[in-house]
């Protein structure tokens, strides 16, 4: 029988002993997790007790802006963030949702405004260029109501007049911009005083509204008198007087602006805020004092109206009194005429200081009936030349004795006052008499008659040339040679010189006999009877 094997005593196995429970211990590798986890918490607590409301802007466009990364500024000073964007419901612009700050939370009036800021350039001026390097952001400028709201319509264009800037707003009225914009300068005594912030068209579409803001202390200068034109560039206007030219400054002649004045020196009180007025075309216009008496008439001329345009003047005496409103064409189906009536406007009180002679009270070019006795003296509306470089017209109103009477009609309205051909036509008249008289001239029997006295002319000259003028050059010939043969005849050594001396001496021998003769018989007459005495007796 074999033994069991024997088991090595260091392979037996140790009876179990129970020990007692250890205590957990903290270990240093969580220490840092939990103090990161409790400075979270804290951040996290104190940013939602910092965190102010979340608001929605709405803009047509979300260029520039891009969410987490587009801050809202107020004064320079961070006071947002954009946290989203997405279209908005009709698809029509963008919604952008916005974080604000705690501090923030009172700057949300219902009329507080935002835009984004970036690189603009306008006629006027040059903003947003910090945003190239920081990036755009959204501006903001807080309104003054009372009600607050969380939901914004952004504005497409920077504010130009912030909250708190001294100064008043007014209303403008016009038929056109014009090349005036956003910004353009509003001038008063060549200083910019204030900016062009907003225009709209009306809804009637005839005319634009225009929102300017005057800046303090200038706005104590715009009151009831005050006059408002448009200072676009260059006001270049040609009329009969000739040619104007008005300037406000550089920048007006480049960009445009508006400019304004008032017409009393009297101390008035400002007119308040968003007062409307009326928008001049230019500086005369607006300058111009109002006329309170305005008399309607109609002059109706028979000849050419061209270079007469409404608003030229009607002059009487060099004082205009008037001026055109509007140009028509009538025509006289009794007469079968074609006219041309020319509506006017009569200003009677620019008169008024020439004739308080006649009745302090009195206005005598109102009173119809004077006017009617003025007619009836001759006073007559004629056409004239006010620029001969521009070819335009005026009215002039003067006395003309001699024309024909009429029968006027003062009760009438308008008023019709009568005209007389002006002077231009009665010089075309002149020409087309002179031309009917020249008319009248044969020129065809003159022309056949010169034509043939040309015709005679030319025989003449032919008959000269082949026969009178070869003889008259022989004749010449002739008359040079019997020149030629007197000279050599006439010479010093010719024979006939040389006689004609001889003979000169015998002649003058003969003269001395004859002298000595008559001495003689001077001395001796009565040898004449004894003849000659001997000599010594």
């Amino acid at each position: 029988m074999s033994e069991a094997p024997r088991i090595p005593e260091d392979w037996q196995i140790p009876d179990a002993a129970t020990a007692p429970p250890r205590r957990w211990r903290v270990s240093l590798v969580w220490l840092i997790p939990a103090i990161a986890a409790l400075i979270g918490g804290w951040l996290a607590l104190d940013a939602l007790l910092e965190r102010g409301p979340s608001i929605t802007i709405n803009f047509k466009t979300a260029e520039g802006i891009e969410a987490g990364k587009t801050r809202i500024k107020y004064r320079s000073v961070d006071v947002g963030e954009v946290r989203a964007i997405q279209l908005s419901k009709d698809h029509q612009g963008v919604e952008v949702t916005a974080q604000l700050t705690k501090q923030a939370e009172s700057l949300l009036a219902k009329d507080t405004r935002f835009w984004v800021v970036r690189p603009r350039i306008t006629g006027s001026s040059v903003t947003g260029i910090g945003t190239l390097l920081t990036g755009s952001h959204i501006g903001m400028d807080v309104g003054k109501a009372t009600e607050t709201s969380r939901e914004f319509i952004g504005l497409e264009q920077p504010s130009i007049v912030t909250t708190g800037m001294p100064g008043r707003q007014f209303l403008l009225r016009s038929e056109d911009v014009g090349s005036l914009d956003l910004g353009s300068p509003v001038y008063f005594r060549g200083i910019q005083a204030g900016q062009l912030v907003a225009f709209d068209l009306d809804k009637d579409g005839k005319g634009v509204t225009m929102k300017i803001f005057i800046k303090a202390p200038y706005d104590q200068f715009v009151n009831v008198n005050t006059r408002f034109w448009n200072a676009n560039g260059i006001d270049f206007k040609v009329d009969p007087n000739g040619f104007k030219v008005n300037t406000e400054s550089l920048v007006s002649i480049l960009l445009g602006g508006l400019a304004f004045h008032t017409l009393d020196d009297a101390v008035l009180a400002p007119a308040p805020a968003n007062t409307i007025f009326n928008v001049f075309a230019d500086r005369s216009e607006a300058l111009k004092l109002p006329d309170t008496t305005i008399e309607p008439g109609v002059l109706v001329f028979k000849e050419s109206v061209r270079g007469l345009l409404p608003g030229a003047a009607i002059d009487f005496r060099g004082i205009v009194i008037g001026e055109v409103v509007a140009i028509s064409v009538d025509y006289d189906p009794v007469k079968k005429a074609v006219n041309v009536p020319v509506y006017v406007q009569l200003y009677p009180d620019r008169l008024r200081s020439k004739y308080r002679k006649l009745s302090p009270t009195a206005n005598p070019i109102a009173s119809r009936e004077l006017l009617g006795k003025l007619i009836e003296r001759g006073l007559r509306a004629q056409l004239r030349m006010g620029n001969l470089l521009t070819g335009q017209l005026y009215i002039a109103l003067d006395f003309f004795p001699n024309t024909p009477k009429v029968n006027f009609d003062f009760n009438k309205n308008p008023l019709e006052l009568p005209t007389i051909p002006g002077s231009l036509q009665e010089l075309q008249a002149t020409l087309a008499s002179i031309a009917a008289k020249l008319e009248k001239v044969p020129f065809d029997a003159i022309g056949a008659d010169l034509r043939q006295t040309l015709r005679n002319a030319n025989k003449l000259i032919t008959q000269l040339d082949s026969e009178i003028l070869p003889e008259a050059r022989g004749t010449l010939v002739d008359a040079r040679r019997t020149l030629l043969s007197i000279e050599r005849t006439t010479a010093a050594d010719s024979p006939l010189q040389q006689n004609a001396h001889e003979t000169l001496r015998e002649v003058a021998r003969a003269a001395a006999s004859f002298r000595a003769l008559a001495d003689y018989l001077e001395r001796h007459p009565e040898s004449l009877l004894r003849g000659k005495a001997e000599d010594g007796k």
